[in-house]
């Protein structure tokens, strides 16, 4: 193998770089920097992320979303309702689910009657449609950024 020419110059530059004091941040951007620390130090504890919640908070938010997700449950018909007292308030998800059901049927009734062609040309229709857009907006990307807008 035949050593790279630029080989001596590249570490001639890497070893003067490194060589170079590391540089400090603008007093401005520092001040900047550390005031948005302040004003989120400062945030209430609701307005922050998930993991600086009280440990109460934290569980309570886990409670009410497994009664959630178990109230969802149970009106889809997943799992049966232990006592009428959540049905009878929210009998009216029960109606939208059944609506939301036979619409389903009649969408899975026009699809299975669909040729496969069908199907397939509709894929490649919207791969196409997919890769149309993507280069539009890397094009539409690259001239405003070669125009400075």
């Amino acid at each position: 193998m035949t050593p790279d020419p630029n080989e001596k110059l590249e570490q001639a530059v890497d070893r003067t770089l490194r060589a170079l004091p590391p540089r400090r941040a603008p007093f401005s951007l520092e001040q900047r920097v550390r005031a948005e620390i302040a004003r989120r130090a400062a945030l209430p504890w609701w307005r922050r992320s998930f993991a600086h919640w009280p440990i109460a908070a934290k569980a309570g938010f886990g409670v009410l979303s497994a009664l959630a997700i178990y109230a969802v449950l149970a009106l889809s018909g997943a799992v049966p309702a232990q006592s009428g007292a959540l049905e009878t308030p929210l009998a009216w998800i029960e109606g939208g689910l059944a609506v939301t059901r036979g619409i389903a049927g009649v969408g899975e009734t026009i699809v299975r009657s669909l040729p496969p062609l069908w199907f397939y040309g509709g894929l490649a229709f919207c791969g196409a449609a997919y890769a149309l857009l993507m280069g539009l907006g890397a094009a539409t990307w690259r001239h405003l950024q070669a125009t400075g807008r």
